[in-house]
């Protein structure tokens, strides 16, 4: 994988006098089947800090805001998330740093894989290790 296929994904939001509504549906919206959500909040440190070998995710600022940085084998490019209509699609084998967060930021986590602990690469070096090993 590479940067070149992380990117900010618009998420359909419909306005009315009642309100705005924002929805996502798999293999539509997003690249992917949904099999996975999550959020994380209250945070008080980095997040993130790994790739996952056949998992894609798509995170969304739900309040707040955060950066991520995310890495393949030869760059590094950073995003800051703080619209709630935009999240960040980030396939497989994509490392990825989540950090700067408001206090009140939550994100919200879509994924195409259930969690398995083994699915993990925890820091750059077992990465870079593992794109290498691909080759």
């Amino acid at each position: 994988m590479s940067l070149e296929q992380v990117k900010i994904i618009d998420i359909p939001t419909h306005e009315d006098n009642r309100g705005i509504l924002s929805s996502i549906e798999q293999n539509i919206d997003i690249p992917f089947e949904i099999k996975r959500i999550f959020y994380v909040h209250h945070i008080k440190d980095k997040r993130g800090c790994h790739a996952l070998i056949d998992t894609d995710e798509m995170l969304i600022p739900i309040a707040g805001s955060f950066k991520v940085r995310v890495y393949d084998k030869t760059a590094s490019k950073i995003f800051s998330l703080n619209n709630l209509t935009k999240g960040l699609y980030i396939p497989r084998l994509i490392f990825l740093e989540m950090y700067d967060f408001t206090e009140d930021a939550v994100c919200l986590v879509l994924a195409n894989y259930k969690y398995d602990p083994n699915q993990y690469l925890r820091n750059l070096e077992d990465f870079y290790s593992y794109i290498d090993n691909l080759k």
